[in-house]
């Protein structure tokens, strides 16, 4: 599904990745941890395809094609998801015209005819029921006026209507109280197929109680330096990074 061969990054001449490898098979969820500044958010943010970060050098490989060589919007209609840190707020466009416009300029791109305002409602309220999301919230400003955990939600809501293969999740937890982690948990673990993958960037081991990895990767100054099963997620927690 995934495979970044030592892949080099920086920012404004400063070097955050520095030789990261990582490969995730079909139908696997991975997680990254690791310490403030360790290239967490960095690592999704070059996937995803910001443009603020130079690759000095490395390789990446989405579905058998070079990740790095396409716009964002190409790599979204090849099937790439980022779930953000911290939801943008767009005032004056409503939920239900952004996430139908955004879902059937994917359509477009794939070949597929697009949905009907009926076919969209009805995906719409099907996946809203799925994340516990209350039917005003379709006419409401994108992310305006939302609490943390109503923004977390309304980004895996996006996730849940477009279907992708692959979904990176950077540290959707933040800023969750418990009930709103498991509801936004919940919503994730519902929406998975046997044939997409999941990456999963965050500080804490209460998430991964939750959505459970099937690898746990150690991200520390730029390279990843350690690399189990979901039972080192437990040994961090205890013992700290260091």
């Amino acid at each position: 599904m995934l495979d970044i061969q030592n892949l080099h990054a920086s920012i404004e001449g400063k070097a955050i990745l520095k030789g990261l490898n990582l490969k995730i098979g079909k139908g696997e969820i991975h997680a990254i941890m690791g310490p403030n500044g360790a290239g967490k958010s960095t690592l999704a943010k070059i996937l995803a395809g910001h443009p603020s970060y130079e690759i000095t050098s490395g390789q990446v490989w989405f579905k058998g094609q070079d990740l790095l060589s396409m716009t964002p919007e190409a790599r979204a209609t090849l099937g790439l998801f980022m779930s953000f840190q911290y939801p943008l707020e767009i005032a004056g466009v409503s939920n239900r015209h952004f996430l139908k416009v955004a879902l059937n300029a994917q359509r477009k791109e794939r070949g597929d005819l697009p949905l009907s305002s009926e076919e969209f409602e009805e995906l719409l309220t099907e996946k809203m029921a799925l994340m516990d999301i209350r039917a005003e919230f379709k006419e409401r400003a994108v992310n305006e006026g939302f609490s943390g955990g109503e923004k977390k939600r309304n980004e895996i809501l996006q996730m849940a209507l477009f279907n992708p293969d692959l979904a990176i999740l950077d540290e959707t937890d933040s800023g969750l109280d418990i009930d709103a982690m498991k509801i936004v948990a919940a919503g994730v673990n519902k929406m998975r197929r046997s044939d997409t993958s999941l990456l999963v960037i965050t500080h804490y081991q209460r998430l991964l109680d939750y959505i459970k990895p099937d690898f746990v990767h150690v991200l520390s100054d730029g390279q990843i330096v350690k690399t189990g099963k979901a039972e080192l997620a437990l040994e961090l927690e205890a013992k700290g990074y260091q």
